[in-house]
């Protein structure tokens, strides 16, 4: 999201205490809900019965909108604020609404990125709470991953019945935290009561298996058969060894169960919110749980959701993964963009992104126009979101909307940070006449039947730019063993970073013909996929050198500060 994006004094957290924040079951009423099918968090925040979601199954479907960016930069492009401005102008305009968004991981928030709960007059609420612990389900998520693991070192410590290899227990441990300090560890030291010394390591919950599954299952039923398929370990026989081989998933389902309710919450304007499950886009896949999408689906006429990061990472990984996995079909899609990012992108720095420099917007337009043609291919028809800041001037905005219309993209320039609603009506007029006049033809752009190998040069090519991909043999002959015992089917989940179409973070705007180097591969058989990890991307961040922790205080009057 976008921070300080206009001449807005107020600090983001500031707006959102002064805005009217109402009872939850009067959002819930908007959308239908009986109150008997909420079960509140307090006031401004409730799970919604699965029952109810059951009792919904064969109403129609409204229109899915899905909010994805152009490579993100340090200025900011703001998927999260747009999501919400484009919400709550379809409201506005007298469309049942709802918005769909990820929870915010506590990691970023206490990292480099600080909140994600939009910004400005654009914000769902509560956002402390939010931003925060929120309802608990990253806790239970990582609760869950955790479990099976200390019931995987238990079993071996009890005589190792399925003789499990401790050279190729998989199963890592997870901490919704950026702790650099935990990816590679030694665990079971010490006397021999604490089980047997073995590599071990963490990641951040947003990568957890377990999240991908909780975001991908559609009933509690299906989750609990989806933590049975985890694969935990092989055996010396390069045999699998699964969580249901160690009855790991009831307890497993048990830990989860509250938690795969759907959130509700809203918007400043009152327009409803659903956030649910948070997978990063980098690292992970990067959308919010199917059940939060397919529960809106049925309850309003349009859902706008997002994807994050870049549309190379989060609408791919939307379009290929949870779009396969649900049987859901977008309506249209919107590319957020800024005349900051595109100077980024250009080769300005961020001391000179105030100046206006048509140059580097020529320049840096290319990664914009390359996002634009890449979610084209999916067949799904795009508008471009100008996400306005104040120092953007009259030609810049001209231009940008020039070379928009040069490559037959409408481009509208959006208000919503200093606006909310108001300032986004002009998008979401655009947006409706788009789904009404432009019709999804929806594709994907491999098969399932296409080899693992053949799908990830497939996404390197056709959405990065690349030349090709290229692994060392071992790699070669995991993608070929996978495709063997029956895996082939799988879509990818390609880890990279998120900075550039390449795996160089400091390469920017559109690059063409660089080699994508594959690192690792890891299976995901409960979740349904397949992780590629490419580049030097980690799946357990660090912090930067001055983390948003270091800010984040309550100040004398009870009320947090620094958080954003």
């Amino acid at each position: 999201m976008a921070a300080s994006q206009h001449s807005q004094p107020k600090e983001d957290i500031d707006i959102a205490r002064e805005a009217q924040i109402r009872p939850i079951e009067e959002i819930a009423a908007k959308l239908g809900i009986p109150g008997e099918f909420l079960f509140p968090h307090g006031h401004h925040k409730a799970k919604i019965s699965l029952d109810y979601i059951e009792s919904l199954k064969d109403r129609p479907d409204g229109k899915l909108i899905l909010v994805a960016g152009m490579t993100p930069t340090k200025a900011g492009e703001g998927k999260t604020t747009t999501s919400v401005g484009l919400s709550d102008a379809l409201s506005k305009i007298g469309k049942k609404t709802t918005v769909c968004l990820r929870e915010p991981s506590l990691g970023p928030c206490f990292g480099m990125k600080g909140g994600a709960a939009g910004g400005g007059y654009a914000q769902v609420l509560p956002m402390e709470d939010i931003n925060l612990h929120f309802t608990g389900d990253f806790h239970a998520i990582s609760a869950a991953h955790n479990l099976l693991a200390a019931m995987t070192d238990n079993h071996i410590y009890w005589g190792n019945e399925l003789e499990l290899d401790l050279r190729r227990v998989s199963w890592r441990r997870v901490v919704d935290m950026n702790d650099r300090a935990l990816r590679e560890i030694t665990n079971g030291l010490g006397p021999i009561t604490n089980g047997f010394p073995r590599t071990d390591g963490f990641d951040i919950t947003v990568a957890s298996e377990v999240m991908a599954i909780f975001c991908l299952a559609t009933d509690i039923d299906d989750l609990q058969e989806r933590l049975g398929n985890i694969i935990i370990a092989h055996r010396r026989d390069k045999t699998p060894v699964y969580a249901r081989d160690i009855k790991a998933q009831g307890a497993m389902t048990v830990l989860l169960k509250d938690a795969i309710q759907p959130n509700l919450v809203q918007t400043m304007e009152g327009t409803p919110a659903l956030i649910h499950g948070g997978p990063f886009a980098n690292i992970a896949h990067g959308c919010n749980s199917v059940l939060a999408t397919t529960t809106a689906l049925k309850l309003s006429d349009y859902v706008v959701t997002e994807a994050g990061f870049g549309a190379d990472l989060g609408a791919e990984k939307f379009f290929h993964i949870k779009m396969r996995k649900s049987g859901l079909k977008p309506d249209a899609a919107v590319i957020v963009c800024t005349v900051r990012a595109l100077k980024m992108h250009g080769g300005c720095s961020e001391q000179q992104l105030k100046q206006e420099n048509i140059s580097a917007m020529v320049k840096g337009f290319d990664n914009l126009a390359r996002h634009v043609e890449n979610t084209r291919k999916f067949g799904v028809p795009v508008v471009v979101a100008i996400n306005r800041f104040s120092s953007d001037t009259k030609s810049e905005l001209n231009l940008l909307r020039q070379l928009c219309a040069e490559i037959e993209v409408s481009a509208v320039v959006c208000d919503h940070w200093a606006k909310g609603g108001k300032g986004t009506v002009d998008l979401a007029k655009q947006v409706i006449k788009m789904i009404d006049n432009e019709p999804a033809d929806f594709r994907f752009l491999y098969d399932d039947d296409m080899r693992l190998w053949d799908k990830v040069r497939t996404i390197a090519q056709e959405i990065y730019g690349a030349q090709g991909i290229i692994a060392d043999k071992k790699i070669r002959d995991r993608f070929a063993e996978l495709d063997k015992e029956g895996y082939g089917h799988f879509p990818v989940c390609v880890a990279k970073t998120p900075l550039s179409f390449s795996t160089d973070p400091g390469l920017r705007g559109a690059p063409s013909g660089h080699v994508v180097p594959i690192r690792d591969i890891r299976l995901s058989a409960g979740a349904g996929f397949v992780v590629v990890i490419c580049g030097d991307i980690m799946t357990m961040p660090g912090l930067p050198r001055v983390p948003t922790a270091e800010h984040i205080h309550i100040n004398e009057a009870g009320y947090v500060e620094g958080l954003f």
